[in-house]
């Protein structure tokens, strides 16, 4: 929305149609939704079960889920990771805002982690078999929310915890006399 904001203020812009609150609710409502469908069009397709995996160890059942349909997991996936790829994208043309108003630096550095987590767990999650892939996805999700609330919400809880002199409306607006770090 700041980006939109920013860009609807320029001379013969056509932005200022995509102003408005509706717009933010109705585009987290329609991603979410999509990725809703494609999560239980997967669950009624073809749900998981578990199995009995004697291949790994043959003197042991493991019981492992079965995801039944790797399409479908690869496509919600997938769906994820365009849209992780979009808000990188989104994040990365924010990066010229004034200061005031740029959280995209620590947004883009977010989705950054978040980009290079999952690259990174395709390639764990196809080499690892049986009780370790549980882990394997479970790090990922893991890994990816701590980036995201890391890198968002750090220089906040710095700003306020130790350098709370710099939490005012002065230095907010760009008017405050306080040296920066």
């Amino acid at each position: 929305m700041v980006v939109i904001a920013f860009r609807a203020t320029k001379p013969g812009s056509n932005m200022r149609t995509w102003m408005g609150s509706k717009v933010p609710t109705s585009t987290i409502s329609l991603c979410t939704s999509i990725q809703f469908f494609i999560c239980v069009y997967w669950m009624l397709q073809c749900p998981p079960f578990p199995e009995r995996n004697t291949k790994i160890k043959t003197e042991i059942i493991i019981f492992q889920c079965n995801e039944c349909s790797d399409t479908l997991l690869w496509c919600m996936l997938g769906y994820t990771a365009f849209l992780a790829c979009v808000s990188f994208f989104i994040a990365f043309l924010a990066r010229k805002l004034p200061d005031s108003f740029n959280e995209a630096k620590w947004i883009t550095f977010s989705m950054l982690i978040f980009l290079s987590v999952w690259i990174s767990f395709v390639p764990a999650y196809l080499s690892t078999q049986g009780k370790f892939m549980v882990a394997v996805e479970v790090f990922g999700i893991l890994s990816s929310s701590a980036g995201i609330v890391g890198c968002i919400f750090f220089p906040k809880c710095y700003i306020i915890l130790l350098r709370p002199n710099l939490n005012s409306r002065q230095n907010l607006l760009g008017k405050g006399t306080t040296k920066k770090i």
